[in-house]
């Protein structure tokens, strides 16, 4: 079921009122409600891979008792492999099966022989990636001892399963969402209507700007080698946007939607393309999966304790991984490769945490220097982009090989106007908004009732105007 469908604007209403009017002073109700009104949500995709994440639940669940209840270390450590293994076998098969097989037939063939292969035609599961990754961080947090293992299988499984991060995050962390799983939860009128602008917001990234973007940069990628380096380069901006709006219009709507029902989800965005530098980038974009690589990868790994080479090493690492992580694809690596060699120097010489707050904080205007960094840091993001976008790697050298000609300095033979209008406002409302979670609680808070409510309808035209059949988001593919 899609965020953006007529489907899931029937099905929030009913759960929602189902939730607040039958089950309001009962907790195991309305986590049964929406226990249940998730494996709806998700059966609705394709029914017959719920069973694959009911027993990823089952499995953490049993594993995660077994960790807690071993007498011994070595006993306590087997049930963690066993849970790892069976977790990771399952991402690895039916997300990078033939990702290997294809890469150890290009190899072979490299060598000179002529290997025959079979490949198998795999559907992916929509959301295996964040709810293995969910299960993951519970057993691994009860083997390092940060967390106590639950005995109610029902909250468990709604921890795993619930609806709005279930296909596209952001990545939960047991230490933060279960517990409001299973304390009482009231009507919130203010929290309700900041769900409300948080969804709408998402609602206008995703089908106002993400999906507009991705006309012309799925017309621009797809014919690349028609185009010229200017309009290559209006391709490479316009994805940039689009998975942008896509991704974090989907959060958006998700910590939205989680509101409605009193729970408050981990931060994913956090206007990542004003950032400074790429490690600021890094620390707004998808927070929920670098914070989880952060604390389950690169701290065992020593982190930046180490010397010099081991930082490099576990800096690409965490990197290349990430990138892994998106696709079974050459360029997922390369882009996530690329993302770490900008990284580096950041790190070597100390400066991968200067800017921490966001820039020009409480100022409308930021600073020339602020202004070239925040530039620079996004061209270098426009062209990391290019590889994640990419069919292939051949296809991606070719697009910047194209790019980088003298017909970059020329008019573009697609630029669509009105669009990049949209784009640009879309922008300024952000940066109006930047010091606050979503921009329009920025708005609320500055503009008249009356000018205040016809923005929000002048939203609502907007997104019912652009609407067309509901395209998926970018990231149910990973």
């Amino acid at each position: 079921m899609l965020f953006n469908s007529i489907d899931f604007a029937i099905f929030l209403p009913i759960v929602f009122i189902l939730y607040w009017f039958f089950f309001k002073k009962n907790l195991s109700g309305q986590n049964t409600l929406l226990l249940v009104s998730s494996y709806v949500f998700y059966a609705w995709w394709d029914y017959r891979f719920l069973f694959l994440l009911i027993f990823s639940t089952f499995l953490d669940y049993f594993t995660g008792l077994r960790i807690f209840n071993s007498k011994t270390p070595s006993l306590k450590k087997t049930w963690l492999v066993i849970s790892v293994c069976i977790n990771l076998g399952f991402l690895v098969y039916f997300k990078y099966y033939n990702f290997f097989i294809d890469s150890f037939a290009a190899l072979l063939n490299t060598a000179g022989f002529k290997p025959h292969i079979a490949t198998l035609n795999l559907i992916l599961p929509i959301g295996i990636s964040f709810y293995t990754f969910h299960g993951l961080s519970y057993v691994l947090d009860i083997y390092n001892n940060k967390f106590k293992p639950t005995q109610n299988i029902v909250d468990y499984s709604l921890f795993v399963s619930f609806f709005p991060l279930l296909v596209a995050g952001p990545i939960e962390r047991a230490t933060h969402l279960l517990p409001q799983v299973q304390n009482n939860r009231t009507f919130n009128y203010t929290q309700v209507l900041n769900g409300l602008k948080q969804i709408l917001w998402g609602l206008v990234k995703k089908i106002v700007i993400a999906d507009k973007c991705a006309e012309y940069a799925d017309l621009i990628f797809n014919n690349s080698e028609h185009y010229n380096g200017s309009t290559l380069l209006v391709g490479a901006i316009l994805f940039t946007v689009q998975i942008y709006g896509d991704f974090s219009g989907y959060s958006d709507i998700a910590l939205g939607t989680a509101k409605l029902f009193g729970f408050e989800l981990l931060k994913n965005f956090e206007y990542p393309y004003f950032s400074r530098d790429i490690a600021e980038f890094w620390r707004r974009w998808h927070i929920s999966l670098s914070s989880w690589f952060r604390d389950y990868l690169y701290i065992p790994l020593g982190g930046s304790k180490v010397n010099v080479w081991k930082k490099i090493r576990n800096t690409f690492i965490i990197f290349i991984v990430s990138g892994f992580w998106h696709g079974a694809n050459w360029t997922f690596i390369v882009w996530g490769a690329l993302n770490a060699i900008y990284f580096v120097p950041l790190l070597l010489s100390n400066k991968n945490r200067n800017n921490l707050t966001i820039v020009a904080a409480g100022k409308l205007i930021p600073t020339l220097k602020e202004t070239i960094s925040i530039a620079a840091t996004f061209l270098l993001t426009v062209f990391a982009w290019i590889f994640f976008r990419a069919a292939d790697i051949g296809h991606a050298l070719r697009y910047i090989r194209s790019l980088f000609s003298p017909a970059l300095f020329s008019v573009p033979e697609v630029f669509p106007k009105d669009l990049f209008i949209f784009v640009a406002l879309f922008f300024c409302i952000e940066w109006y908004g930047k010091d606050e979670y979503n921009p329009l609680n920025k708005i609320s808070n500055s503009l008249p009732k009356f000018f205040r409510w016809s923005f929000y309808y002048l939203l609502i035209i907007l997104i019912i105007n652009s609407s067309g059949e509901g395209q998926k988001f970018i990231y149910f593919q990973f």
